[in-house]
């Protein structure tokens, strides 16, 4: 058994059993299972064999049940299936059936990417004046609570779509373990017990979430059993009937009647209308590299296409260096600008994608730094706004097979427990997306993020998002990555390719577990981990003319696979920050 440390905290130990399953489990503090798995191929019968496949999750539940599907003949694909319906029942908070999200997927038969694109969608009935009073002052959480403010789900079509089209297994085989945990239920950890224990009273004032979550009317503490038989009935109906047996039927009616009570304007049509939407994903290449993003309603492909792009100007393969740093701040903060003035869903506006990602014009943006002075950015001449509440959200998880399939899937219900709101009798957590909509020019959202109409609220139609799974393919291999956290996640993925191109030895715990800064535009901060950083570094910025701030909690929960070109070797890591709220 081997040991590794790293900055002292953390500490990983593996071990390898008779069938060719490799557990990772990480010391931070305390032990605690990590949700990092890799496969051995079947055909392999040494111990010692490299392993061929690799799962990282946010939860070890959904880690173990995805490599269990791989090891009775699934893909990726179908991994990628199960791994998601187990975190609706395990990670509830933060996704789910009630959610939506992006899977981009790698076929290796035919090296066909797509991005599968199950964002939520307005409903048809609604309108800017739900959420703004005729006075353009936002009505107070109308996009967070209640039924206004959950989109269409999209996550069950996903799951469909996925196993319809690409996978191996039937529903039944692939959301068996999902209904069993959800039936027969499983015992909470401690982040789970502390996430209920922040929002215990939201919870308690929630529709339904109550008598879910909560042990009489109190947060239940870690290794309490949680059962959810209304989620295990929905998902079984899933199972069996597939798409209609969550868009149409006694689930749909369920599900509209419930949100409709709770304020929000649904229609049965809403649901079965719904479809998945396969895009062609951003891809560009960096220092050498191929990189495959999410494209839009994910801002997230756009927007790292456009920093990389300006950093190619320069000589960064340090992102924390402290002259490197300001370089990719200023990069950044010329991103997100364009993420402001022109991202929203391309099925509605125009958006100028191939502009945004070209070479020459990330030329002109480059050429506007001043490597010594931070560059003033007020396009919109922004009156900062009261401070808002960070949310802790979102879960990604990375899937690679033995031959090659791969799949970065980042799905979300928005902010811990979404909406707030369980509709009915389905035991479906619903999101509250509709936040992620611009409301006005200088109205920012739950992450102070702000927006033009090319993200404003119309029918059917999906907000801007952040969600950002990644791969990256070089000489060495592919990275699949990926990260919950708002617009932080543009940035953690964006360092993350940095370090792993700087490197000749791959090393996935480095990268998940290196400090992090964050810059967006507006607020026009740069924000960092608390204790990432020194006086020095920070002072280093500050002459430059940067405002530097330490958040009061760490950030990310990144999940990471590799596969080497040169043995066909997989490696996974699970960032330990997701063990505690500083993750998410």
């Amino acid at each position: 058994m081997s040991k590794l440390s790293v900055d002292g905290s953390l500490r990983a130990l593996r071990r390898i059993t008779a069938d060719g399953f490799v557990r990772a489990r990480l010391l931070n503090g305390r032990l605690f299972l990590a949700s990092i798995f890799v496969f051995v191929a079947m055909s392999s019968s040494a111990a010692d064999a490299p392993a061929r496949a690799a799962i990282a999750s946010a939860h070890p539940l959904a880690t173990e049940a995805g490599y269990r599907i791989l090891q009775h003949g699934g893909n990726a694909f179908d991994a990628a299936v199960t791994v998601a319906a187990v975190l609706a029942v395990v990670e509830p908070y933060s996704a789910g059936l009630g959610g939506g999200g992006f899977w981009l997927l790698h076929r290796a038969s035919d090296r066909k990417q797509i991005m599968v694109d199950a964002r939520e969608t307005a409903p048809a009935a609604i309108t800017l004046s739900m959420y703004v009073d005729n006075a353009g002052v936002p009505v107070p959480g109308a996009t967070l609570r209640g039924g206004k403010a959950a989109g269409i789900p999209g996550v069950p079509a996903g799951m469909a779509h996925l196993a319809q089209r690409y996978g191996k297994l039937t529903m039944r085989q692939l959301l068996a373990p999902a209904i069993k945990l959800a039936r027969d239920g499983f015992n909470i950890d401690s982040r789970f017990a502390n996430v209920v224990k922040l929002r215990e009273a939201m919870l308690r004032g929630g529709i339904n979430t109550a008598r879910i979550f909560l042990d009489h009317d109190k947060a239940p503490p870690q290794g309490h059993l949680l059962r959810q038989p209304e989620l295990a009935a929905t998902l079984e109906r899933l199972a069996e009937q597939g798409h209609d047996g969550f868009y149409r039927g006694a689930v749909a009616e369920s599900l509209v009647s419930g949100v409709n009570a709770a304020g929000g304007v649904w229609q049965a049509s809403d649901l079965a209308e719904y479809k998945v939407v396969e895009r062609p994903p951003v891809r560009f290449s960096y220092r050498g590299a191929t990189i495959v993003s999410a494209a839009l309603p994910s801002s997230g492909g756009v927007t790292l296409a456009q920093t990389l792009n300006i950093l190619e100007s320069y000589n960064v393969a340090d992102a924390r260096d402290p002259a490197n740093a300001h370089l990719v701040v200023e990069a950044l903060r010329r991103a997100f600008q364009d993420r402001l003035r022109y991202l929203g869903d391309s099925d509605f506006v125009k958006v100028p994608v191939e502009k945004l990602v070209d070479k020459s014009y990330a030329l002109s943006r480059a050429a506007s730094i001043d490597p010594n002075l931070a560059t003033t950015l007020d396009p919109l001449a922004i009156t900062p706004l009261a401070a808002v509440v960070e949310s802790y959200n979102t879960t990604h998880y990375s899937v690679i097979d033995a031959d090659g399939n791969r799949v970065g899937a980042t799905l979300s219900i928005n902010s811990w427990f979404g909406a707030g709101l369980i509709a009915g009798d389905t035991g479906v957590l619903l999101n509250n997306e509709i936040d992620d909509f611009s409301l006005g020019a200088d109205l920012p959202n739950l992450y102070r993020l702000l927006g033009s109409k090319a993200n404003a609220i119309a029918p059917r139609k999906r907000p801007l998002s952040s969600m950002s799974p990644t791969f990256v393919e070089d000489r060495k291999g592919v990275l699949v990555i990926g990260a919950p956290g708002g617009s932080r996640i543009i940035s953690m993925v964006l360092f993350g390719i940095i370090d792993y191109l700087n490197q000749d030895r791959v090393d996935l715990l480095s990268i998940v577990t290196a400090p992090r800064y964050h810059h967006q535009c507006w607020p026009d901060v740069v924000e960092i981990e608390p204790g990432s950083f020194s006086d020095a570094w920070r002072a280093s910025l500050e002459s430059k003319g940067h405002q530097v701030r330490a958040n009061n909690r760490k950030w990310g929960n990144m999940q990471i696979v590799f596969k080497s070109n040169s043995d066909g070797s997989a490696q996974a890591a699970s960032d330990p920050r997701g063990f505690d709220l500083g993750g998410y």
